[in-house]
């Protein structure tokens, strides 16, 4: 059955920014130019959370991956981190000179990469919450940065028409995508990383391959595509764009699957769940709405098994379409040898949860150690004041 409309949050006061879904889909983080992150509940009757501390718009919102953070990039040029709970507490990065446009997690949480107007995308280390460096070789706004899902490489979009793959450790400019012919809105990676995928104000969604540098795909849409969402699956790709529609790609077939029509005005973000069922839409509407994705689950839900379980498909040689048809090849064989043991399989996620919660719990001990850490280099300033004044009255006292 098509996709379909199942919840719709109403709370912003401006266009929404951005859109993300945390890690367990309990929570759906969106920003918004009315200078407010707000955390909703996919629990019906749950309140919703709205977090002041931007002084200006929120320009993009994103979970950690273990769901323990959220970070923010704001017109006020500041990057925060937030603790999504009821104190909505947050911590400041500051090293941006103009508004910052996009926020990205590394997949292992560590690192986060920062896009923004002055020309620069920025590199950070989440628990220490320093800023390590920047990425200069772009000449107009950066609109976003993403890391690979290995964390080895950053794509970045600019409105120098470019699309500039880096290498994060050399820190260098492997590859620039100048194909485009207007602004770059929006850039991704493929859950596979072996490719990207770009929206631009020339009306086109384009699919590369990062390791050939060539075009694979290329969709030709009638407005400014302003933002795009891989599945998990890898299969396929939903746009949100100005003339108010969300578009869902099937990547396989190389054509266009679905065209949904929701929002008042231009659709300005979207993003699928981490499991790929939901996908949430943001618009200039000041509306958030939550789709249910409705494919054939079947057909997806095996092809993440494979990729899951370590499928060795050899990679190297296969563009997108082929890569796409090993994936499904293997998961019929998948079916008829399932010889491995389920117990084990349940011990594996059992750890994998354990550890998952582990680290979202030292993402909160790192969090609220630096917003303590905030309270006493504030509590000392004051002192520091109290003290200065002190001395001042006494010097007037004396002479």
């Amino acid at each position: 059955e098509d996709p379909s409309l199942e919840r719709h949050f109403k709370g912003h006061r401006d266009a929404i920014t951005s859109v993300d879904f945390s890690l367990n889909k309990k929570q759906l983080a969106s920003g918004s130019m009315d200078s407010c992150l707000m955390i909703w509940s996919m629990r019906p009757q749950m309140r919703a959370y709205r977090f002041l501390g931007h002084k200006d718009a929120v320009m993009c919102v994103q979970f950690s991956p273990s769901g323990h953070l959220v970070a923010s990039g704001s017109r006020d040029k500041t990057v925060r981190l937030w603790v999504p709970s009821v104190k909505g507490e947050s911590t400041v990065f500051k090293a941006h000179t103009a508004t910052v446009r996009s926020v990205h997690f590394s997949s292992d949480g560590q690192s986060l990469v920062t896009a923004s107007d002055d020309k620069t995308v920025k590199v950070w280390t989440v628990h220490r919450q320093k800023f390590l460096f920047s990425l200069s070789q772009h000449i107009n706004w950066v609109r976003c940065a993403r890391f690979s899902p290995d964390g080895r490489l950053i794509v970045s979009a600019s409105d120098d028409k470019t699309v500039k793959l880096w290498d994060k450790t050399s820190r260098e400019c492997i590859h620039s995508f100048c194909e485009h012919g207007g602004f770059v809105n929006h850039v991704d990676f493929h859950p596979s990383g072996t490719c990207i995928a770009a929206a631009g104000t020339d009306n086109t969604v384009k699919v590369w391959d990062v390791r050939m540098n060539r075009l694979l795909q290329h969709y030709q849409g009638n407005a400014v595509v302003n933002s795009l969402s891989f599945h998990p699956s890898g299969n396929y790709l939903v746009s949100a764009s100005n003339d108010s529609t969300l578009k869902i790609l099937d990547l396989l077939e190389g054509r266009l699957l679905y065209t949904l029509h929701g929002h008042q005005g231009p659709a300005t973000c979207v993003a699928f769940s981490r499991a790929g069922d939901l996908f949430a839409s943001g618009g200039s509407d000041e509306q958030v709405m939550v789709w249910k994705t409705n494919f054939d689950a079947a057909d997806y839900g095996d092809v993440l098994k494979t990729q899951k379980s370590g499928a060795s498909v050899d990679r190297t040689h296969h563009t997108l379409q082929s890569e796409m048809d090993c994936g499904v090849h293997v998961k019929k064989t998948k079916t008829q040898d399932a010889s491995r043991n389920q117990e084990q399989q349940e011990e594996e996620k059992t750890l994998t949860n354990t550890l998952e919660h582990i680290m979202g719990q030292l993402d909160v001990l790192t969090q609220t150690v630096s917003i303590l850490e905030q309270r006493l280099t504030l509590t000392e300033d004051k002192l520091k004041e109290c003290l200065e004044n002190q001395q001042k009255i006494i010097q007037n006292k004396m002479s």
